[in-house]
């Protein structure tokens, strides 16, 4: 069969993709992966054919000027921090629920609309059997509906976003017609009738999704859900002179993601940048008398802006985490999906130290059920108790044991060669419906 890969042009989105993709081409079926132009490069680089929809112009720069205007369209330009971990469903009244879904779809609209009608003109000449679209690229849900082609959802993270969006739709079903306002479907539906189809919920869910985090993590879903083992992939990689080498005491590895970084030479530091360079020197001095080997990442520029480098502690421009995770003993993150699941993936105690993801609080909490790990959410994070909790992982046996647990329950996942079989069922069952 034919599958098309859709994904915003983001480097981790498409790589958590890669393993998924790679099984579908190993099993005999073709692949291509749609996507903004300035990821072609990357997605050739991983062996996948690329298909270029969409406008230059860099997303996130887009969708930061669409969250601006939506906010203050909304909330009168006033910041209102989201936690979509929130489970309490009476802290979201209706009202709120309406905001978010107007901005949400206008963060959507600005990612995808470009891509939307090159993606369906590709459809229709190369009809693809499946589309798998990774969870912010609703485009590949359109182009799917348009063709009659079956499409998956792929989370990035646990779906809070799919808790929200049904308590949300429970509400406006209580009001009255005239008060059923609905910007995703209204979005979604104007393009439908453009291409020939009706708005259908699992535009914004699915006709399935592919969940690479771990049963016990996951939230219920109302559409099947195909579990996978995450199999860390993350580009190109050469295996550094150090890493060849015992560590001197145990390693420590901190990343808050190269993306974001990227990103926050074009953009406002304070938009993009997670962790500011204040934070940073504080880390490294609240750390310094620890036993361990730190190894951080940090580009070239951001490392220049640091007053000094404690001894147990090696700046890194970059190291793939499949590389150098399985030699951690413990690894502090930014809470991207790459360096959580790789962690998981090798049973190494984590400590997530930002909110950069909607699911993080969840994540957070349930990595400290499972005495894997911790959370430090950004209200709470100095370097004091980056410090205290991080010497809790290195110290306590009780975690390695809670970050074993979860690295055997995520060897019971089928592998994503195990899942092509149920993926050829599903494109039949689901494809023209």
């Amino acid at each position: 069969m034919r599958v098309l890969l859709v994904t915003i042009p983001w480097r981790t989105h498409f790589q958590f993709c890669v393993p998924m993709a790679w099984a579908l081409r190993t099993a005999g079926h073709e692949v291509h992966v749609a996507s903004g132009p300035d990821l072609t490069d990357v997605i050739v680089q991983s062996g996948l054919t690329a298909v270029a929809v969409g406008s230059e112009e860099h997303f996130l720069r887009k969708a930061h000027q669409a969250q601006t205007e939506a906010s203050e369209a909304t909330w009168g330009g006033i910041h209102h921090p989201i936690d979509l971990g929130e489970n309490r469903e009476e802290m979201f009244p209706l009202s709120y629920l309406k905001s978010l879904c107007a901005t949400s779809t206008e963060v959507a609209k600005a990612i995808n609309d470009s891509m939307i009608d090159d993606l369906v003109a590709y459809c229709r000449w190369w009809k693809p059997d499946l589309v798998i679209w990774e969870w912010l690229s609703h485009a590949g849900a359109v182009a799917a509906a348009a063709v009659g082609a079956a499409h998956a959802r792929m989370p990035i993270g646990i779906e809070v976003e799919a808790r929200m969006r049904r308590h949300f739709l429970k509400l406006l079903a209580q009001q009255e017609p005239a008060d059923r306002e609905d910007p995703m479907a209204e979005w979604l539906g104007a393009w439908g009738e453009k291409h020939g189809f009706e708005f259908r919920e699992e535009l914004v869910t699915g006709q399935f999704t592919i969940d690479q985090v771990p049963d016990s993590m996951r939230l219920k879903a109302n559409v099947p859900q195909v579990s996978v083992r995450h199999v860390p992939y993350n580009g190109r990689a050469v295996a550094p002179e150090w890493i060849r080498h015992e560590p001197p005491a145990p390693r420590v590895l901190a990343t808050f993601g190269m993306s974001m970084w990227d990103m926050s030479s074009s953009q406002p530091v304070s938009s993009y940048q997670m962790v500011s360079i204040d934070q940073l020197q504080d880390w490294l001095d609240s750390l310094a008398d620890l036993d361990m080997e730190l190894v951080m990442t940090l580009p070239g520029r951001i490392q220049e802006k640091l007053k000094h480098v404690p001894r147990n502690t090696r700046l890194v421009d970059f190291v793939p985490l499949h590389l150098v995770i399985p030699s951690c003993a413990a690894v502090i993150h930014h809470g991207g999906l790459p360096a959580f699941c790789s962690s998981l993936a090798h049973g190494v105690p984590q400590l997530m130290v930002s909110r950069m993801a909607p699911d993080a609080s969840v994540r957070g909490a349930r990595l400290e059920e499972a005495q894997a790990g911790g959370w430090i959410p950004p209200e709470r994070m100095t370097g004091k108790r980056i410090r205290n909790q991080l010497a809790k992982l290195l110290e306590d046996p009780s975690y390695q044991a809670g970050a074993e647990r979860l690295r055997q329950e995520v060897l019971t996942q089928p592998s994503p060669n195990e899942v092509v079989p149920e993926l050829e069922r599903l494109t039949a069952e689901l494809g023209s419906r």
